[in-house]
């Protein structure tokens, strides 16, 4: 797994206050003289660890047209069963199946302009739109899964968007790590000012914007973006397309911690 690192620190004196932010915990506090002699220093730590995903989310789409809105619902019906037979029978959970949206419309036909006319639309009956996100744990075998897919009738694909199904012992063995090197960076600067060692006084773990209790990331490494999918009458392997098209890269998860220490002597 590969590791990144960032490093913030902050030595407070005798006469710097602790910044008024929001914080999980108020520094301590205590005479001048107690500070100056056991100044305090902060220090911020960033761990990432890198590692495959082991899930993938793809939404899959059918489409019908017909003269009447209820045969075209009627005959979408019919391919978004097909296709939701083939989702199962690619061993997907029930509970990772989800339908996102059923939609009907009208359909028109553009006529252009007469000599000295305008053109017009005219309605030529309707279509039906039946859209399933499905989340599969075997991303190894995501081309598959797709080929499938579009071969039971899928109009259009969307994704793969990858995941970690559980991220907590990535974010365990990031806490170690970020525990270690904020204990090795304030010793190293409490030792370049005179002092022996450090006790630590707070840990404050850093909070994304969706109220997680740590900061996680998502981005992607070596994101390639989905090949549009497959006429639905040809499977890849009669189009000669038998290797993968499916590049997962590595996701990374991170675990930000504020940790406050004081330089004793």
């Amino acid at each position: 797994m590969a590791l990144g690192k960032s490093l913030k620190v902050v030595v407070l004196s005798a006469v710097m206050m602790v910044p008024g932010v929001a914080m999980a915990q108020q520094a301590p506090t205590g005479s001048i003289a107690e500070m100056a002699n056991t100044p305090l220093v902060r220090v911020n730590i960033a761990e990432s660890l890198r590692t495959p995903p082991d899930e993938a989310t793809i939404t899959v789409a059918t489409q019908a047209k017909a003269p009447t809105a209820t045969a075209a619902v009627a005959a979408n019906k019919v391919k978004t069963e097909k296709l939701l037979a083939a989702i199962r029978a690619a061993r997907i959970r029930e509970r990772d199946i989800q339908t996102q949206g059923i939609q009907l419309q009208p359909d028109y036909r553009w006529d252009p302009p007469s000599p000295g006319g305008q053109g017009r639309q005219t309605l030529i009956g309707y279509m039906a739109n039946n859209s399933v996100q499905i989340k599969t744990r075997n991303v190894d075998k995501l081309t598959s899964l797709l080929d499938a897919l579009t071969t039971a009738g899928a109009d259009s694909v969307y994704g793969p968007s990858f995941g970690i199904s559980d991220t907590a012992p990535l974010k365990r063995e990031a806490r170690v790590r970020a525990m270690k090197r904020g204990a090795a960076e304030a010793t190293e600067y409490a030792l370049n000012n005179g002092y022996k060692s450090v006790r630590l006084l707070s840990v404050e773990e850093g909070t994304s914007y969706r109220g997680t209790d740590v900061f996680v990331t998502g981005s992607r490494v070596g994101y390639l973006p989905p090949p549009p999918p497959p006429p639905p009458a040809a499977s890849m392997g009669e189009r000669g397309g038998g290797g993968d098209i499916v590049a997962p890269g590595q996701l990374e998860t991170a675990v930000s911690l504020n940790l406050l220490y004081r330089m004793e002597r």
